[in-house]
Parts: C-alpha cells; sequence; structure tokens
C-alpha cells in the first residue's frame, strides 16, 4: 500500500518541487530585470548630470570671453546656461539622493538660473552686464570648476570600480553607522562646494527673484508675544477667552522671526494664526472646520468677504478671482488705487458657504508687497495698447494693472481679460510700450470677477 501510494506521490512532489524551483527562477529574473533596469536609469542621470556641469562650466568661460559690446553672444550664452542648469536639476531630482544632504547644491543651481534668465531675457543693449554681474559670472565659473573636477573624480571611480548607484541607496537608508560610499562622499564634497558660494556675490538680478522674505522689509518695532495675544484676541472675536490662546515663538534664528498664535474653538477645530515679530503683522489664519452644506450665493459670500476686509482695516480691496470646493468660496482681492489693481498686493479669503463665516486668510503677499502711493498714468491709450492683441482673443473685461515684471519692478500695464481657442487669458499690456509684459492662463476653477 505504502509503495502504491508513494508511486502516485512521488511525481507529484516532484513536479511541485521542479515547479517552485521554476517560480523562483522567474521571481529572481524578474527582480534581477527590474534591480538592472532601476540602475541603468540611475547611471544615465548621473552622466548626463556630469556632461551637462561640464557644458555648463563651458559655457560660463565662453559667455564670458566674448566683448562686453557682444550682446547677443552674451545673451546666446546665458540662455544656454539657464536651460543647462534646468537639465542638471532635473537629472539630479533622478538620482537617489533624497536621504543625502544636497539642498546646498540644488540652491546653488536654482540660483544660477535664476541669475541666467532674468539677465538673458532683458534688452542687453540698452541694460548691459553690469560689473557686479561680470563679477557674479566669474565666480560661477571659478565654482563650476572645482564642482567639475570634483564629480570628474566620483565619475572615474564609477567606472574604474563598477560602483553601482543601488549600493548608494541602500548606503543611504541603512542606520548602521557612518556612510562611506565612494559616491556619497563625492557628492558631500559637491555640496559642501556649492554651499561655499558667497551670499554676497550674487548680482541684483539674482538676488531680487529670491524674494526673501525678512523683518527688515517690515516698518514697526518688535512686538510682545503678550501683544500678540491681544491682537489675536480682538481679530477672532472679544468671546475669545484669554486662556485659552497659546502664542509661541516661530523662526527666532531666521530672517523671518513670527509668532504662531494657537487655540481650541468651542467646537474642537484648532485655529492657527501666525504674526510677525517686527510690526505684528498678521500673516495668515485657518478655521479649518468642517462646512457641511452650501445655503450662501456668490453675492452674499463675496459681500461677507469684502465686509471683513473692511472690519480688520484692509482698506481698498476689490475681489478679482474665485474659487469654490467643499462649500466654502475662495475669493483673492487686489489693492485697488485710482480703479487700478495692484496685483502684487493682494490678500486670499475663505468664507464658509453654510452660514458666511471667515474661515481663512492670507495675507503674506498684502504685507511684504511694496506700498505704491500712485500707480502712475498710462503713455499708451487702452485702445492702442489693444491693437497688440491677438485678433481672435475676444475680451471679456478691462482694467489698469500694476504687475511685477521678470526684475521684480512694478509695471503698470493694460490688462485685458478674455478667450481664445476655448481658453480663458489674462494678458497684461505695457502702458508704455504697448508690447506684452505677461500672459497668463487662468484655470476653470479659478473664475475671474468681472467689474
Amino acid at each position: 500500500m505504502y509503495a502504491r501510494l508513494s508511486s502516485i506521490m512521488f511525481p507529484i512532489v516532484t513536479i511541485l518541487f521542479i515547479g517552485a524551483i521554476v517560480w523562483g527562477y522567474q521571481e529572481h529574473q524578474e527582480k534581477n530585470s527590474v534591480l538592472i533596469k532601476a540602475e541603468n536609469q540611475y547611471q544615465r542621470a548621473f552622466h548626463d548630470l556630469s556632461h551637462h556641469m561640464g557644458r555648463l562650466h563651458d559655457e560660463l568661460g565662453q559667455t564670458l570671453a566674448v566683448s562686453s559690446a557682444s550682446q547677443g553672444m552674451q545673451r546666446k550664452g546665458l540662455v544656454n546656461v539657464w536651460r543647462l542648469t534646468s537639465q542638471a536639476q532635473n537629472e539630479i531630482n533622478q538620482l537617489p539622493l533624497a536621504m543625502l544632504p544636497f539642498n546646498k547644491a540644488e540652491q546653488f543651481l536654482s540660483r544660477i538660473s535664476s541669475f541666467a534668465y532674468r539677465t538673458s531675457v532683458r534688452d542687453l543693449t540698452k541694460k548691459p552686464l553690469t560689473p557686479e554681474e561680470l563679477k557674479t559670472m566669474k565666480s560661477l565659473y571659478k565654482t563650476a570648476t572645482s564642482v567639475n573636477q570634483e564629480l570628474g573624480k566620483v565619475q572615474d571611480k564609477v567606472i574604474a570600480n563598477h560602483l553601482r548607484w543601488m549600493d548608494v541607496e541602500v548606503a543611504i537608508a541603512s542606520e548602521n553607522g557612518p556612510n562611506d560610499n565612494s559616491i556619497i562622499d563625492g557628492f558631500k564634497t559637491v555640496d559642501k562646494q556649492m554651499g561655499a558660494y558667497p551670499e554676497n556675490e550674487w548680482g541684483p538680478s539674482a538676488m531680487s527673484t529670491d524674494r526673501k522674505l525678512s523683518s527688515a522689509q517690515l516698518t514697526g518695532k518688535d512686538v510682545t508675544a503678550d501683544e500678540v495675544k491681544k491682537k489675536a484676541m480682538d481679530f477672532l472675536g472679544h468671546h475669545v477667552n484669554a486662556t485659552d490662546v497659546k502664542v509661541s515663538e516661530a523662526g527666532a534664528k531666521t530672517d523671518l522671526p513670527a509668532y504662531a498664535v494657537s487655540l481650541k474653538a468651542s467646537n474642537g477645530v484648532n485655529i492657527q494664526m501666525d504674526y510677525t515679530r517686527k510690526g505684528g503683522y498678521l500673516l495668515w489664519f485657518m478655521n479649518p472646520r468642517d462646512v457641511k452644506s452650501r445655503k450662501l450665493n456668490f453675492d452674499t459670500a463675496r459681500n461677507k468677504a469684502s465686509e471683513f476686509l473692511v472690519r480688520h482695516d484692509y482698506k481698498d480691496m476689490s475681489p478679482i478671482t474665485y474659487d469654490e470646493y467643499d462649500h466654502v468660496a475662495v475669493f483673492t482681492f487686489a489693492h485697488t488705487i485710482d480703479n487700478v489693481r495692484i496685483y502684487p498686493d493682494k490678500v486670499t479669503v475663505r468664507v464658509a458657504l453654510d452660514n458666511g463665516e471667515i474661515v481663512g486668510l492670507q495675507a503674506k503677499d498684502h504685507v511684504f508687497a511694496m506700498k505704491l502711493l500712485a500707480p502712475g498714468k498710462p503713455k499708451l491709450s487702452k485702445a492702442q495698447a489693444q491693437t497688440g492683441l491677438n485678433p481672435e482673443f475676444r475680451v471679456e473685461d478691462y482694467s489698469l494693472a500694476v504687475i511685477e515684471n521678470d526684475m521684480r519692478q512694478p509695471v503698470l500695464c493694460h490688462e485685458f481679460i478674455g478667450k481664445i481657442n476655448d481658453h480663458r487669458y489674462r494678458i497684461f499690456m505695457s502702458a508704455e510700450t504697448g508690447e506684452e509684459e505677461s500672459i497668463e492662463e487662468i484655470p476653470d476653477s479659478a473664475k475671474p470677477i468681472y467689474k
């Protein structure tokens, strides 16, 4: 009987055993295939990064080598620097460096990109490169030289020692002490060299793009935590108990020290606010309660938002766009002077559509906006500016507006809102030259508010 049973079971077990081996082999092959594909992608991104950083170095050198009167070649070189920097940033994002401190290198590349873009888009025949900008480019070229030398060492080690990027990923994720991987050590050196670039070497074009928010841009004296608590209570309403309001310092060692305010409302929702330490300006307020129904129409919600801004001393603000989701209306208001919209000076207000309560305010742009006393007078009329529009553009609304150009300078424009190719746009035509200063597509969700 046992002989008969074994004669039946043995072939079955043998088949199952062989099947398990085949399945395991296939799984192993598929896993290896995935690892090989990932490794190939990492290797390609790294070698492309090395190539583009080398090209970036060459373009900086060539741009510095041409005559200062060769603005065409300078502009071409700066455009190539901007393009190559963008490619290098993209390749860094493809490498397994998420857990490796590489923020200094990424910030350095971002600033090169901003510097190159801002200087290349302006008319260099009218505004040639300044001595400070040329000094900046020389410093960039010097830093790029040392960075490329270090990347070259890493690349040589990768090729000579057949190093794998998959090992880098494992080494970074490892919690067993310091990582001694050659690639990791090389990239740490690169990050250190890029981070050593002095802040004051950046020319005015690049510095204006970062728009680093700082207390130096604000007026007023430093306020105390108790003063902020009083401001928060006045903002929220006198029914708030002082014992419920908690104030803590935030960013004490940064350029923008602030106070974080929190309190738990009677419905259990945690309300949050941020105030600047200098001047005690409210940056934002959020009451993230659930809004479960929509009872108010657009006009009522807009009036609630406008009344709220007037009540809290945000004067001369006009609604320009609104959005709606989860039964909350979101209105953006721009400061208005003599019927001219000042777009850099704006606030966003969130209105609950169940009862009209204001459940959010974003005022950072308003706090840090350049305060214009007057928008100026247009050199060209609306009709003259409109001749520069595409004939197929159907104008739906018009206004004079102040926007910021690529150099972060205020520019008076004729603003035309309309549709072309089934999409809605804001087109800002310079009130001085009649040329397009900026074009902005308006998403379907962010509906414009017409005059």
